[in-house]
C-alpha cells in the first residue's frame, strides 16, 4: 500500500516539473519556431493549449488518487475487524 502513494506522489512530482519547465518554455521565449513574435496573446494561446495538454495526466492522477484512497480504506476496515 505505501508503495502505491510513493509512486503516486512521484509521478505527480513529475507531472509538476514538466509542466513548470513547460510553463516557463512558453513565458520566457521571445520567438516561437516559426519565427513570430511572441505577444502576450500568443503566449497565453500557447499556455492554453499547455493547460490543455495536462488535463489527461490530471485526471489519470485523480483517478489513481480514489483507487489508492478506496484500497487504503478497505485494508483498514480489514484491520480493524481482526
Amino acid at each position: 500500500m505505501k508503495k502505491l502513494w510513493i509512486f503516486w506522489w512521484i509521478a505527480n512530482i513529475f507531472w509538476a516539473v514538466i509542466f513548470a519547465v513547460g510553463t516557463a518554455f512558453v513565458w520566457l521565449r521571445e520567438v516561437d519556431g516559426t519565427g513570430a513574435i511572441q505577444t502576450l496573446e500568443a503566449k497565453l494561446a500557447s499556455f492554453i493549449v499547455l493547460l490543455i495538454a495536462f488535463i489527461f495526466p490530471v485526471i489519470i492522477q485523480v483517478v489513481w488518487l480514489i483507487v489508492n484512497l478506496i484500497i487504503n480504506s478497505n485494508k483498514k476496515t480489514k484491520f480493524q475487524q481482526v
